[in-house]
Protein backbone atom coordinates (compact mmCIF):
# COMPACT_ATOMS: atom_id res chain seq x y z
CA UNK A 1 0.00 0.00 0.00
CA UNK A 2 3.03 2.12 0.70
CA UNK A 3 4.44 1.63 -2.79
CA UNK A 4 1.53 2.36 -4.40
CA UNK A 5 0.87 5.43 -2.65
CA UNK A 6 4.54 6.64 -3.17
CA UNK A 7 4.27 5.63 -6.94
CA UNK A 8 0.49 7.19 -7.03
CA UNK A 9 2.45 10.99 -5.14
CA UNK A 10 5.09 10.59 -7.62
CA UNK A 11 2.85 10.57 -10.80
CA UNK A 12 0.88 13.41 -10.15
CA UNK A 13 3.73 15.41 -8.93
CA UNK A 14 5.09 14.57 -12.62
CA UNK A 15 1.52 15.70 -13.87
CA UNK A 16 1.88 18.59 -11.78
CA UNK A 17 5.05 19.98 -12.74
CA UNK A 18 4.47 19.22 -16.80
CA UNK A 19 0.97 21.29 -16.57
CA UNK A 20 2.50 23.93 -14.70
CA UNK A 21 5.50 23.88 -17.36
CA UNK A 22 3.24 23.59 -20.61
CA UNK A 23 0.76 26.39 -18.95
CA UNK A 24 1.06 30.13 -20.01
CA UNK A 25 3.10 31.97 -17.05
CA UNK A 26 1.04 34.91 -15.41
CA UNK A 27 4.07 37.05 -14.03
CA UNK A 28 5.83 36.07 -17.27
CA UNK A 29 8.07 39.58 -18.33
CA UNK A 30 6.44 41.21 -21.31
CA UNK A 31 7.91 40.66 -25.08
CA UNK A 32 10.52 42.83 -25.86
CA UNK A 33 9.01 46.00 -27.96
CA UNK A 34 8.54 45.26 -31.54
CA UNK A 35 10.58 48.07 -33.72
CA UNK A 36 8.36 47.84 -36.75
CA UNK A 37 7.21 51.16 -37.61
CA UNK A 38 5.09 52.27 -39.99
CA UNK A 39 6.19 56.06 -40.33
CA UNK A 40 7.56 56.23 -43.97
CA UNK A 41 10.31 58.88 -44.64
CA UNK A 42 8.13 61.52 -46.83
CA UNK A 43 7.78 65.15 -45.88
CA UNK A 44 6.33 65.67 -42.76
CA UNK A 45 4.45 68.99 -41.93
CA UNK A 46 2.28 71.48 -39.32
CA UNK A 47 1.79 74.84 -40.60
CA UNK A 48 -0.03 76.21 -37.67
CA UNK A 49 2.40 78.22 -35.72
CA UNK A 50 2.13 80.36 -32.81
CA UNK A 51 5.83 81.13 -33.73
CA UNK A 52 7.28 80.84 -29.89
CA UNK A 53 11.28 81.24 -29.45
CA UNK A 54 13.06 78.34 -29.91
CA UNK A 55 15.21 77.90 -26.54
CA UNK A 56 17.12 74.58 -27.24
CA UNK A 57 18.11 71.46 -29.22
CA UNK A 58 18.95 67.84 -27.60
CA UNK A 59 18.89 64.23 -28.55
CA UNK A 60 18.38 60.98 -26.62
CA UNK A 61 18.63 57.85 -27.93
CA UNK A 62 15.36 55.14 -27.43
CA UNK A 63 15.84 51.27 -27.93
CA UNK A 64 14.07 51.69 -31.82
CA UNK A 65 15.13 55.05 -32.80
CA UNK A 66 16.89 58.58 -32.03
CA UNK A 67 15.27 61.65 -30.81
CA UNK A 68 15.66 65.29 -31.62
CA UNK A 69 13.68 67.86 -29.10
CA UNK A 70 13.49 71.29 -29.76
CA UNK A 71 12.29 72.89 -26.94
CA UNK A 72 10.34 75.77 -27.52
CA UNK A 73 9.39 79.01 -25.03
CA UNK A 74 6.08 78.93 -24.60
CA UNK A 75 3.19 76.63 -23.04
CA UNK A 76 1.58 73.03 -23.97
CA UNK A 77 -1.27 75.51 -25.76
CA UNK A 78 0.88 76.84 -28.53
CA UNK A 79 0.96 75.48 -31.43
CA UNK A 80 4.75 74.58 -33.46
CA UNK A 81 4.78 74.60 -36.93
CA UNK A 82 7.26 72.47 -38.62
CA UNK A 83 8.46 71.64 -42.58
CA UNK A 84 10.79 68.27 -41.87
CA UNK A 85 12.28 66.01 -44.76
CA UNK A 86 14.77 65.00 -46.81
CA UNK A 87 17.18 66.71 -48.78
CA UNK A 88 20.54 66.13 -51.02
CA UNK A 89 22.07 68.99 -49.60
CA UNK A 90 21.56 71.45 -47.09
CA UNK A 91 20.80 75.03 -48.53
CA UNK A 92 20.42 77.94 -45.82
CA UNK A 93 17.64 79.72 -45.72
CA UNK A 94 17.95 83.22 -47.26
CA UNK A 95 21.52 82.64 -48.04
CA UNK A 96 21.24 79.54 -50.20
CA UNK A 97 24.92 78.72 -49.12
CA UNK A 98 25.46 74.98 -48.70
CA UNK A 99 25.70 73.53 -45.11
CA UNK A 100 28.13 70.84 -44.55
CA UNK A 101 26.38 67.61 -42.92
CA UNK A 102 27.77 64.49 -41.92
CA UNK A 103 26.10 60.89 -42.31
CA UNK A 104 23.91 58.90 -45.21
CA UNK A 105 20.94 61.09 -45.85
CA UNK A 106 20.25 64.37 -44.34
CA UNK A 107 16.85 65.20 -42.94
CA UNK A 108 16.19 68.94 -43.12
CA UNK A 109 14.21 70.32 -40.09
CA UNK A 110 12.65 73.66 -40.52
CA UNK A 111 11.16 74.23 -36.91
CA UNK A 112 8.29 77.60 -37.18
CA UNK A 113 10.32 79.00 -34.24
CA UNK A 114 12.55 81.87 -34.39
CA UNK A 115 16.15 81.47 -32.22
CA UNK A 116 15.29 84.98 -30.96
CA UNK A 117 12.84 86.90 -29.32
CA UNK A 118 11.13 88.48 -32.04
CA UNK A 119 10.27 91.73 -29.54
CA UNK A 120 14.15 92.28 -28.62
CA UNK A 121 15.67 90.69 -31.33
CA UNK A 122 18.33 88.71 -28.90
CA UNK A 123 19.38 84.92 -29.41
CA UNK A 124 17.08 82.87 -27.47
CA UNK A 125 19.27 79.64 -28.77
CA UNK A 126 22.67 78.65 -26.72
CA UNK A 127 25.49 77.99 -28.98
CA UNK A 128 26.02 74.58 -27.84
CA UNK A 129 26.34 71.83 -30.00
CA UNK A 130 24.14 69.09 -30.31
CA UNK A 131 26.33 65.96 -29.33
CA UNK A 132 25.24 62.45 -31.19
CA UNK A 133 28.31 60.46 -30.83
CA UNK A 134 27.66 56.99 -30.35
CA UNK A 135 24.13 57.06 -31.49
CA UNK A 136 22.88 54.08 -33.63
CA UNK A 137 21.22 56.46 -36.77
CA UNK A 138 22.27 60.31 -35.59
CA UNK A 139 25.55 61.51 -37.25
CA UNK A 140 25.17 65.43 -36.93
CA UNK A 141 23.15 67.94 -35.81
CA UNK A 142 24.17 71.27 -37.31
CA UNK A 143 21.44 74.44 -36.78
CA UNK A 144 21.99 76.32 -40.26
CA UNK A 145 20.52 80.04 -38.79
CA UNK A 146 16.99 81.12 -38.03
CA UNK A 147 15.56 83.46 -40.59
CA UNK A 148 12.14 85.61 -40.93
CA UNK A 149 11.00 83.38 -37.86
CA UNK A 150 11.72 80.19 -38.62
CA UNK A 151 14.98 77.85 -37.65
CA UNK A 152 16.63 75.28 -40.00
CA UNK A 153 18.86 72.28 -38.93
CA UNK A 154 20.52 70.09 -40.66
CA UNK A 155 20.18 66.02 -39.13
CA UNK A 156 22.56 63.70 -40.51
CA UNK A 157 21.59 60.08 -40.38
CA UNK A 158 22.96 57.04 -41.52
CA UNK A 159 20.64 56.31 -44.20
CA UNK A 160 17.05 57.38 -45.42
CA UNK A 161 14.84 55.97 -42.52
CA UNK A 162 11.52 56.39 -41.55
CA UNK A 163 10.88 59.41 -39.49
CA UNK A 164 8.21 60.63 -37.79
CA UNK A 165 7.71 64.54 -36.32
CA UNK A 166 5.24 65.79 -33.22
CA UNK A 167 4.63 67.95 -30.84
CA UNK A 168 4.25 67.38 -26.87
CA UNK A 169 3.65 70.41 -24.48
CA UNK A 170 6.14 73.02 -25.59
CA UNK A 171 8.22 70.51 -27.56
CA UNK A 172 8.80 69.79 -31.05
CA UNK A 173 9.51 66.42 -31.81
CA UNK A 174 11.73 64.50 -34.46
CA UNK A 175 12.31 60.61 -34.19
CA UNK A 176 14.13 58.91 -36.93
CA UNK A 177 13.76 55.09 -36.99
CA UNK A 178 16.87 52.66 -36.67
CA UNK A 179 15.81 50.14 -39.44
CA UNK A 180 12.92 49.93 -41.54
Amino acid sequence: MRRLSGTLAALILAVAGLAAATAPAANAAPAAESCSVSWGSMVKAEWDSDYRPLVGIRSGRHDCYDRLVFDIDGTAADRIGYYVHYVSQLRQDGSGDLIPVKGGAILEVVAFAPAYDPETMEPTLPATKVKVDGYRTFRDVVVAGSFEGQTQVGLGVRARLPFRVFQTGNHLVVDVAHTW
